[in-house]
């Protein structure tokens, strides 16, 4: 693959404390970087868009290829102990975040899996918008892990009823890439064609962080 380095993958520990998750960093090769962040979209919106909704070029369209193929997915196979290759994929792109962004959640019952992508140059510290591995729905103080969104960081983590995680609120740019696997191609058809509805709408669906994608991360 001339875009991801798999020995991310195989090298990160899985944890399965409060949920099963993965946590890499350099996932994206060193001398690929800087023509990924020119390649990256020119989002205007708010908020997770599908591939569909994105003018995918250049290295970026390749890595969005390299991250829905069946190399990545078989390394994450054989770290969960779970055959992804049977359920469709759903890829968002986010380079805009909102301060309503990041709310408490597990994922829609309809996902299998996430994992994030994050592309960002360097975050700091108190500057919210880093995902958060969370025991409940209620406090953001009490986490496992926190996640810095930075270039080539990669977070993974098996859908459950507690894989509880958020971020603090945060204003600016946050790129992420998101790929999700589904438990039907009906879901994907689904979440896309909400994603896709009418301006009313889709206000609404990214004020509380596009939920019907399950897309709050």
């Amino acid at each position: 693959m001339e875009l991801i380095d798999l020995s991310a993958v195989r090298n990160a520990e899985r944890s399965s404390e409060p949920y099963d998750y993965v946590l890499a960093s350099n996932l994206l090769k060193q001398d690929k970087i800087d023509e990924l962040r020119r390649d990256f979209p020119a989002i205007d919106k708010p908020g997770y868009l599908t591939v569909d909704e994105v003018g995918l070029h250049g290295r970026f369209k390749q890595l969005i290829e390299e991250l829905e193929g069946p190399e990545l997915s078989e390394e994450l196979s054989k770290k969960f102990g779970l055959d992804l290759h049977q359920y469709p994929r759903l890829t968002t792109i986010m380079k805009k975040s909102q301060p309503k962004y990041g709310a408490i959640h597990t994922d829609g019952p309809s996902k299998v899996m996430t994992m994030l992508v994050y592309m960002n140059d360097e975050w700091q510290q108190d500057e919210g918008g880093r995902l958060r591995v969370l025991y409940d729905q209620k406090n953001y103080d009490r986490f496992k892990l926190e996640v810095p969104p930075v270039m080539g960081t990669m977070f993974t983590f098996l859908r459950s009823d507690n894989s509880w995680h958020g971020h603090l609120p945060f204003a600016g740019e946050r790129r992420v890439v998101q790929i999700a696997w589904v438990k039907s191609q009906a879901d994907v058809d689904r979440k896309k064609k909400h994603n896709k509805a009418g301006p009313g709408v889709q206000g609404h669906l990214r004020a509380v962080g596009a939920a019907h994608l399950g897309d709050r991360v």
